[in-house]
């Protein structure tokens, strides 16, 4: 008799988390940014591998294999054929193929089978600053198919534009683009960077019953000179992170996700200064085992401010 999935059979008092997010042997990016944070934070995760790659694509070259839809399949059903599929959260990523995000779909329908209370964090990963860098067919079925399972949905503001075809121009503007987001699905959704006159915003949005106004709030983030990779998905899994322990205070989740965050790139920083590296020259890789404490014991220093 095989002994049980320990797991399974004494879960944590967070939960299990399955993490469908790109890889790279070396540095921090997808699940190498995500899954150790989560573990940190009392999580029982499990990776699927997306992408396995050398490196990421910032690099002048890099080798490795894209996994599959059907490939992806095999792995839920390996899981299933094991009674192995029962999980609270899913957070997903970086996506790369309409194939592969319709089989995402599936997989959430799968795992809500199991267990409706199953959460679904979505990282629409689509762009940035007006440029899309995943296929154009991906934003429908982001906004026509995925949008409407997701539990929490955290896009940048030109994600949040492309998901609501809403012009992001203002603080009213960013508050606008998460009602409308509410109103095709997830109950809290996070806009993680917003740039309003050259001030950095992240504004968040929590609607806890469907047709109620949301309660909602913003946190001015000091911008750092630099390029950091791996930030989006660091930031995703912090959120999950956080907001399961304080399911109905967002605010205070975000404030702990975005000191935390906050951290990890002035750590990042400084070793790079240290090391006699120019981080204004290129991207910079994140220090994410170096800042364990800061991952577990955040220092809340950047204040959530209620919209009234």
């Amino acid at each position: 008799m095989a002994p049980p999935i320990l797991s399974l059979a004494l879960p944590s008092n967070t939960g299990r988390v399955l993490s469908i997010q790109s890889h790279t042997v070396q540095g921090y990016v997808g699940n190498k940014s995500a899954v150790f944070p989560l573990q940190l934070l009392g999580y029982d995760v499990d990776p699927i591998n997306s992408v396995q790659f050398s490196n990421h694509t910032g690099y002048p070259t890099f080798k490795g294999q894209v996994l599959n839809g059907q490939q992806l399949w095999d792995l839920i059903e390996g899981l299933e054929g094991n009674d192995l599929l029962f999980y609270t959260h899913l957070l997903t990523g970086y996506i790369g193929s309409e194939s592969f995000l319709n089989t995402v779909l599936q997989v959430v329908s799968k795992l809500r089978s199991t267990n409706p209370g199953l959460s679904y964090v979505c990282d629409p990963v689509m762009g940035d600053e007006g440029k899309l860098y995943v296929p154009q067919e991906l934003v429908s079925v982001y906004r026509e198919k995925v949008v409407p399972v997701a539990s929490m949905l955290t896009p940048n503001q030109f994600e949040a534009e492309l998901l609501t075809g809403f012009r992001i121009q203002s603080e009213g503007h960013g508050r606008e683009a998460c009602r409308l987001l509410h109103a095709a699905g997830p109950s809290k959704v996070i806009i993680t960077s917003i740039n309003i006159d050259g001030i950095l915003l992240l504004i968040g949005s929590h609607q806890k019953e469907k047709g109620e106004p949301p309660r909602q709030f913003k946190i001015v983030i000091p911008k750092i000179p630099a390029y950091f990779t791996g930030t989006g998905d660091l930031m995703t899994a912090l959120l999950l992170g956080w907001s399961n322990k304080y399911p109905d205070n967002l605010e205070i989740a975000a404030e702990l996700a975005v000191s935390s965050l906050q951290a990890v790139l002035h750590r990042t920083l400084s070793d790079y200064y240290s090391a006699g590296h120019d981080p204004e020259s290129t991207s910079l890789e994140i220090r994410l085992i170096q800042s364990q404490d800061d991952i577990c014991t955040p220092q809340v220093k950047l204040k959530a401010e209620i919209y009234s």
